[in-house]
């Protein structure tokens, strides 16, 4: 979906997460920015068990979140001027399901609106008898009627309320790991062979800065 890029806040929101969920124990398989590289969060995900969540809740949220934050592909033009495809990776790809889990498994008061909204997406999808039983193209279309105020019902402010905070918690968790801090082109992320000389040649003293 568009227009999933962070604010400063969640950024810093965000960052104060990662840096408490670093310290627990169990939580291993979400690639956070502490710099695992021991395989894809998405592969490691095939074996996750859900913290929190039931298989069935859980089977949802990783739905959601990619389909907020899919992978996408790109057009990339060489030195040579050749253009190539490039996959630009997506919410499963970062482990953001997991993020959720354990954020909502570490924070009670979220448990209750987290397993209420999974239920109201279950439900809206009647006749179908789960949200991840539509169609990609219904899926999509659900979504954005909770996410864009033009497409919104008067009736579904819970729902509403619920995506709001499923989004925030999905791009907090892409954002906060290598895959997103790449995204964004995150400075600390470059790796300089020697230190980058001063930028302010006309005034090394530095003098009104």
């Amino acid at each position: 979906m568009a227009g999933q890029s962070p604010s400063r806040r969640e950024l810093i929101q965000a960052f104060a997460l990662a840096s408490a969920a670093s310290v627990f124990p169990n939580f291993t398989r979400w690639a956070c920015a502490q710099g695992q590289t021991h395989g894809s969060a998405a592969t490691a995900s095939r074996g996750y068990k859900p913290l929190f969540f039931t298989a069935q809740e859980y089977e949802t949220v990783e739905l959601l979140a990619e389909l907020i934050l899919p992978a996408t592909h790109h057009s990339v033009v060489n030195d040579q001027g050749i253009a190539r495809l490039e996959r630009q990776p997506g919410a499963s790809d970062a482990g953001v399901p997991e993020f959720i889990d354990f954020m909502v498994f570490t924070d009670r008061e979220q448990q209750a609106p987290f397993r209420q909204g999974l239920a109201w997406m279950d439900r809206s999808a009647a006749p179908a008898p789960r949200f991840a039983n539509l169609s990609a193209a219904a899926q999509s279309a659900a979504l954005e009627r909770l996410a864009y105020k033009a497409k919104q019902r008067s009736d579904e402010q819970e729902a509403q309320q619920f995506f709001r905070l499923f989004r925030r918690y999905t791009v907090m968790g892409f954002y906060t790991t290598e895959i997103g801090l790449k995204a964004l082109d995150f400075p600390g992320l470059t790796f300089y062979g020697s230190s980058p000389g001063c930028t302010h040649g006309d005034n090394p003293e530095h003098s009104g800065l």
